[in-house]
């Protein structure tokens, strides 16, 4: 690792470098930038990869390795103030996930962009803002973490203005703009209070202590939870959290692998900085409850509206705020663990739907007609509120808990020990029951053994990735404590999922409500938010 530590650092840092290259250069040697650029994201995955494997193997990793001391005549390097890298679970896999997006992008963008006269300029910013992202997910101190964080945003507007001519572009950059400066504020307004109370932003150190006590100082009576307030505001902020997500589904004006690159890596920046400062947000415990709450609005809003959404990618756009609401939920509620498996999950998942978001056009179709009515083998419609339709429902219903507590019990998963463990299990039989009752009411008798079947792989996929992802975590991430309130929150969530099933069944009914309709073309305009935004920020974007 010791000869790993100074190159997982700088080729972050080679990435960047692509800021001081000038646009109409990196326009007229196209072919040699794009090269450059995918051969070094290329290279950093390969990196992230070995550095991974051999810190499972070895079961070391890098704490904050500095790298180049700044200033040590003002004590710069001993306050954290140092280009330094801290290597442990979460950065790994955080690490590893990006680099292999941004790589994955950047093949795509070859053919995508072919022919393009501003594509030097665009793999120019990608550039920078993969090797941001990936200096953010291995900062050794605050400081570098949050230079990353505004480079990140910095990279992303350029991006996003890929084509200044158009208006939307322009109204989704600005906009994004806007509100990253107030994610900023929160960040660095944290950064000032973890130094006041605890004389340092080293990571390592602030761990330390962390879990030894806080240092006797004479300014150190900075209450923790105020700083894990603002932390958690500035991740809220980043990640698209209502009702700060307008800016999100605006920005279909912007190249389809930018929109992958934004979705799968650049918006879980707020998730990651949760995870990343777990040990100190557990001391906001009033903070966590009201993130989880703003999480299940954000996700329940987003799961709604994107019901609605005629066109593709505005509908990848509100899945995309509705997972970083249910990954706001995880962190609120204390689960961590959880939320980096969903944060790579996620980010994977969105990278493919969007560069297949050509082909899903075509499936666009068949995908509707499913949702509006299930057939069975002689043709005939089945209602899902018919007693027939509900006997099946009860009866998948059953299967489904059954599966998951089959599947537990075999890799020995006692969720009851899990922060926020029932209403993630109730979320997840939920989700697992909706797609079994579409396969098992079908009748066929291969597809109803293939579909029990899948059930249980599914369960037992997650939670197998679940077992993998905290092993590679260790003791990076703190166990979250039960509360009264956390409890009362649980239940609010499982009541407000329960109400999204329940809605989604009912848009499968034969004979629809009429308040429905109307339901429909207000959710289907994002409920007017977006038009507070757009009065807004229409003088900027002009």
């Amino acid at each position: 690792m010791d000869a790993i530590a100074p190159l997982l650092a700088l080729t972050p840092f080679a990435l960047l470098a692509f800021l001081v290259v000038p646009a109409r250069w990196a326009n007229q040697r196209a072919a040699l930038v794009r090269r450059v650029v995918t051969a070094l994201t290329g290279f950093q995955f390969v990196l992230a990869l070995v550095a991974a494997l051999l810190r499972l193997v070895l079961d070391v990793g890098v704490q904050s390795r500095v790298l180049v001391e700044l200033g040590r005549p003002f004590a710069l390097n001993e306050a954290g103030l140092n280009l330094s890298v801290y290597y442990d679970g979460p950065s790994s896999l955080m690490l590893l996930m990006v680099s292999f997006v941004g790589w994955v992008i950047c093949r795509y963008s070859l053919r995508y962009l072919d022919g393009d006269a501003q594509q030097g300029n665009y793999f120019r910013w990608a550039a920078a803002t993969i090797g941001a992202v990936s200096l953010m997910a291995i900062a050794g101190n605050l400081f570098m973490f949050a230079a990353a964080w505004v480079l990140t945003s910095f990279g992303l507007h350029h991006l996003l203005l890929y084509y200044p001519d158009r208006p939307g572009a322009r109204r989704a950059a600005w906009t994004k703009f806007a509100i990253s400066r107030l994610g900023d504020v929160a960040l660095i307004a944290a950064l000032i209070l973890t130094y006041v109370k605890f004389q340092t932003l080293d990571l390592a150190a602030l761990f330390a202590a962390l879990d030894g006590g806080s240092p006797d100082t004479s300014l150190a009576q900075v209450p923790t939870g105020v700083i894990g307030w603002l932390f958690i505001a500035a991740a809220a902020l980043k990640s698209a959290q209502f009702p700060f997500h307008s800016w999100l589904p605006l920005t279909m004006e912007t190249p389809t692998p930018v929109s992958a690159l934004m979705h799968a890596g650049i918006v879980n920046a707020g998730g990651y900085l949760l995870i990343r400062m777990s040990p100190l947000i557990v001391h906001a415990p009033s903070a966590m409850t009201m993130l989880a709450i703003v999480g299940a609005v954000t996700a329940v809003y987003g799961g709604v509206v994107m019901m609605t959404q005629s066109s593709v990618k505005q509908a990848l756009a509100y899945s995309t705020i509705a997972q970083m609401g249910f990954m706001m939920l995880q962190c609120g509620l204390g689960a961590f663990t959880a939320a980096m498996l969903h944060l790579i999950a996620h980010s994977l998942y969105k990278a493919h739907a969007f560069l297949n978001s050509g082909s899903v056009v075509s499936q666009a179709a068949s995908m509707k007609a499913a949702s509006m009515k299930v057939v069975e083998p002689s043709g005939s419609q089945v209602d899902s509120a018919s007693p027939q339709g509900s006997l099946g429902l009860l009866a998948v219903a059953a299967a489904t808990l059954l599966v998951y507590l089959s599947a537990s019990a075999l890799l020995g998963f006692d969720f009851t020990k899990k922060p926020g463990a029932f209403v993630f299990a109730f979320t997840l039989c939920l989700a697992l029951m909706t797609w079994g009752w579409r396969v098992l009411r079908t009748g066929a008798r291969p597809n109803v053994i293939g579909g029990l079947l899948s059930l249980a792989a599914l369960c037992v996929i997650y939670m197998g990735g679940y077992m993998a992802v905290t092993a590679v975590l260790g003791s990076a991430v703190p166990s979250a404590g039960f509360s009264s309130a956390a409890i009362a929150v649980n239940v609010a969530i499982a009541l407000a999922f329960g109400g999204l099933l329940a809605l989604h069944f009912t848009i499968l009914r034969q004979g629809q409500p009429r308040w429905l309709e109307a339901l429909r073309v207000h959710a289907s305009s994002g409920f007017y938010v977006d038009a507070i935004y757009r009065r807004l920020f229409h003088s900027a974007a002009s």
